[in-house]
């Protein structure tokens, strides 16, 4: 995609990644594919306001060759550190060794570690400003959205927040850049949730502190690192972003999150007779299969949802391992504060319960129900199942009385 002028003087400059299989390393993006946005600032000065990974970098500098020569760049705008951030940097610095390094402290130190760059790098003060003829930068500290370095960079003159990872999304461009050139914004925004709960839900209470932080800021355009620009309504996505960021220590939404594992298909007939009854109680339900589904594309249900069933066999005398594996990412982004009954079936011996509330401990869960049966679950099971499952679910709606 040629480079595109998003205000007067200022440019997106990107690359699509459509052949990584993995963000950093594990969540998987082969079908969404995902974008690296960097900004050029073309004023009497020149600011490149982030990079992109060490990818397709040929592409990349000939869409800045294409609006001004690279040695004439005066500044590099370092938002964040991350590699997906930073890949060409070396090579950039070769192409443009006056320009300036710009970023935190923090970023400083970084450079040191990553890049082994220490010359040309100054560290940035929060709010601090850098006039470019006619475009004035203004720098913006938002630590751990999502790494301690990372700050946002403001162009007063035009209102565009370039907002590093806080507002960005899975999802290669298709074609175009901007939030209203597509017909259907939907799936950047289901995207963009993915994304917030992989990458950035640990640090929800920072993305708070940043969105109080930029409260009073007029912005016009969210310019983020990956993903669409947002021009048409750039307060959705802020707004999403808010809400999001408030499920990591509220109730979340009256519905139900229903994960299963099954070995032999004895616990998989049983789920399908729980989520019969959700669904009898009129309360919404998404099932994951965890030992099929990467937890990537489970965690935003359990995100947003205030309901958990878990459905999951012993195994050697524990709970099944790919839910052990679901539950601890889901622990390790901090998905708290959640209602959850647990059903599974055992051969000889229990345990699978048991080691599911020491989990659910761990994570803040209120247990308030579970059924287990042995073996190939009977007709009165099923039953119970439907019961226990509809139960559940009128709870979690508000619908029975606690």
């Amino acid at each position: 995609m040629p480079a595109t002028e998003i205000r007067p003087g200022i440019y997106w400059i990107g690359v699509n990644d459509r052949t990584t299989d993995l963000f950093e390393g594990y969540w998987p993006i082969s079908q969404e594919g995902i974008s690296y946005n960097a900004y050029l600032v073309n004023g009497e000065k020149k600011a490149l306001i982030d990079l992109a990974k060490g990818f397709k970098t040929d592409e990349f500098l000939a869409q800045i060759a294409d609006i001004t020569d690279l040695s004439q760049l005066d500044y590099i705008v370092i938002n964040h550190m991350e590699p997906d951030h930073t890949g060409i940097l070396s090579i950039l610095r070769q192409l443009a060794p006056h320009a300036v390094i710009l970023g935190t402290r923090k970023t400083q130190e970084m450079l040191k570690d990553f890049y082994q760059v220490t010359e040309n790098v100054r560290a940035v003060e929060d709010g601090e400003t850098l006039h470019l003829g006619p475009h004035v930068l203004q720098f913006v500290s938002t630590p751990f959205v999502h790494w301690p370095e990372t700050m946002m960079t403001y162009e007063t003159t035009q209102k565009v927040l370039f907002s590093c990872d806080g507002f960005g999304g899975y999802g290669a461009l298709q074609g175009a850049i901007f939030d209203d050139q597509y017909a259907d914004p939907a799936f950047y925004e289901r995207e963009s949730l993915r994304y917030y709960v992989n990458i950035v839900a640990t640090f929800s209470r920072a993305v708070l502190r940043a969105l109080e932080k930029l409260s009073g800021t007029p912005v016009e355009i969210v310019a983020p690192s990956h993903g669409l620009i947002w021009r048409k309504n750039p307060g959705r996505i802020i707004e999403l972003y808010r809400r999001w960021a408030q499920y990591a220590t509220s109730e979340g939404e009256p519905e139900v999150t229903l994960l299963y594992a099954s070995m032999y298909g004895n616990t998989e007939r049983v789920m399908n007779a729980v989520a019969q009854g959700v669904s009898r109680a009129g309360v919404p339900v998404e099932i994951f299969d965890v030992a099929r589904i990467h937890v990537s594309y489970i965690l935003p249900s359990l995100w947003v949802r205030r309901g958990v069933i878990v459905g999951a066999p012993t195994y050697e005398g524990g709970l099944f391992p790919a839910m052990v594996h679901a539950l601890d990412v889901a622990a390790r982004k901090r998905v708290q504060n959640r209602k959850v009954a647990y059903f599974g079936s055992y051969g000889w011996a229990g345990g699978g319960e048991q080691e599911f509330r020491r989990l659910a401990e761990g994570m803040k869960w209120e247990v308030l129900d579970s059924f287990t049966f042995r073996g190939g679950p009977t007709l009165e099971d099923l039953k119970k199942a439907e019961e226990f499952g509809e139960k559940f679910a009128r709870r979690i709606a508000g619908q029975e009385a606690q």
